[in-house]
């Protein structure tokens, strides 16, 4: 056999590997993006959660589901910590009867997930109405074995 030969002979055969090695990812996609779409799932369900504690003032509730470090960062710029932001909640000086998420996006990282998304929220802040579409990132750990829901530490 000459070189020519076993050269075609080569590149038929990494062309077929190449053919077995993409069908066989693509019987992996669906696995995959099963997986993301349920940590997502399970991410949105935990903040959808807290915006339900954040309208009924379930301040008990919040002080589980954020973290102690929690940055919480309004429209407006006002940054709060968890103590700052649950009280204000607490006091009746941030009320908020409705929390619409329109629109929102997961990207997982290890054990942390991003959120980036739209809520359209309607309330009262120190006696003034507010009704308001809002852009917000919020992040949130993963579920271990050790704990049930994803632990939110937003920024809206």
């Amino acid at each position: 056999m000459d070189r020519k030969k076993i050269s075609q002979i080569c590149i038929v055969f990494l062309l077929v590997m190449m053919r077995f090695f993409l069908l066989f990812l693509l019987q992996l996609l669906p696995i995959l993006s099963f997986a993301q779409s349920k940590s997502a799932r399970a991410v949105l369900e935990a903040e959808q959660r807290r915006f339900e504690a954040m309208m009924q003032r379930d301040t008990l509730a919040l002080r589980q589901m954020v973290s102690d470090d929690l940055v919480y960062t309004h429209s407006n710029a006002l940054t709060e910590n968890k103590l700052q932001h649950i009280g204000a909640i607490a006091s009746g000086r941030m009320v908020y009867k409705t929390m619409v998420r329109e629109r929102a996006d997961v990207r997982r990282y290890a054990k942390t997930a991003l959120i980036n998304g739209v809520v359209r929220a309607t309330g009262i802040v120190n006696g003034t109405p507010f009704e308001v579409q809002l852009i917000y990132t919020a992040n949130s750990q993963l579920p271990t074995s050790n704990s049930q829901l994803p632990t939110p530490n937003s920024q809206l």
